[in-house]
């Protein structure tokens, strides 16, 4: 193992960038986050950021690469999205380059479900971080990502075949803000103490959305508040059951059987979801945390990025 640079790797969202200082090997050597999003950039706009992240990292040779939403429409560059079925290495084929302080930054192109449509930016980068932690295995996998918009995606001997977006995060925070379900809900999450609570009424909310659905149920979320049987601070905890519930009802519509399910993100998240496939009957996923850098450092590999470093690789 070695503690010299060989890749700078960013994960570059819509409301942070986060930052790796990775070696030859794979091993994360240092890192770094800050809320320099593609929507609150800091003055000076994406070069300064980038400066500012990787500030003593940068020498020469050492290669940059980033995923995410940098390469959007609003972003730094644009990199066109490339069609499923994609596996590794047309992936780490098509990347962009963009001039920075490092000499070239380059971009991770999103991918492109035609058939729905539906596109991603950063997921693609996940996938290939958690295929290469599960051993690269063949069959039928299916990636759960749970987060503002929700990512399911299915890979098939190793080839992402398709993918289906849920805006599950987006429609509970507008529910809670722009909505009757919202008022009267006290901020805050309840304390660890009412954790018991908050379980339950999470869990009767992916039953209620497995009886009816989520239109037949979601003013349930009011009623049962109204009338005492759902107290105030549990709101927060019942609405996500309903809309977590309806997603894996309908995420899991069509296509063959995964040999495998595997939960992917933070905790927090991933611990719900979990919960929603056992209330459900189901078997329990496979969790692993946000895999960006893992993904990150196997692209550059494939991309062939690190050519100087080739002899420290097998450390």
């Amino acid at each position: 193992m070695s503690d010299k640079t060989a890749l700078l790797a960013l994960d570059w969202g819509t409301s942070a960038l986060r930052a790796w200082r990775v070696a030859a090997d794979g091993t994360v050597l240092e890192r770094r986050r800050e809320p320099w999003g593609i929507l609150s950039l800091p003055e000076g706009g994406y070069p300064a950021a980038f400066d500012a992240i990787t500030e003593g990292w940068r020498a020469d040779g050492i290669p940059a690469l980033a995923c995410g939403m940098v390469g959007s429409r609003k972003g730094w560059q644009e990199v066109e999205y490339l069609s499923l079925p994609l596996d590794l290495h047309r992936l780490a084929g098509s990347l962009a380059a963009v001039p920075c302080s490092a000499g070239v930054l380059h971009l991770v192109p999103g991918l492109l479900d035609e058939a729905r449509p539906d596109v991603m930016r950063g997921e693609e980068t996940e996938a290939v971080g958690v295929l290469d932690a599960l051993g690269h295995p063949a069959g039928e996998i299916l990636l759960v990502m749970p987060g503002t918009h929700s990512k399911w995606v299915r890979v098939s001997d190793r080839v992402i075949a398709s993918f289906a977006t849920f805006m599950t995060g987006e429609l509970f925070a507008l529910l809670c803000r722009h909505s009757i379900l919202g008022q009267g809900v006290p901020v805050g999450d309840g304390g660890a103490e009412a954790r018991p609570a908050r379980d339950e009424a999470f869990r009767d909310g992916v039953r209620a959305a497995a009886s009816d659905g989520l239109a037949g149920r979601l003013f349930s979320t009011r009623a049962l508040m109204l009338t005492g049987r759902l107290p105030a601070a549990l709101v927060p905890d019942y609405l996500p059951g309903l809309l977590i519930g309806e997603e894996l009802l309908r995420a899991d519509e069509g296509g063959p059987a995964p040999d495998r399910v595997v939960l992917v993100g933070d905790a927090a998240l991933t611990g719900r979801y979990a919960l929603a496939f056992e209330t459900l009957g189901r078997p329990a996923p496979m969790e692993v945390e946000a895999a960006s850098v893992r993904g990150l450092y196997r692209i550059a590999l494939a991309a062939a990025l690190l050519p100087t470093f080739a002899g420290d690789a097998a450390c």
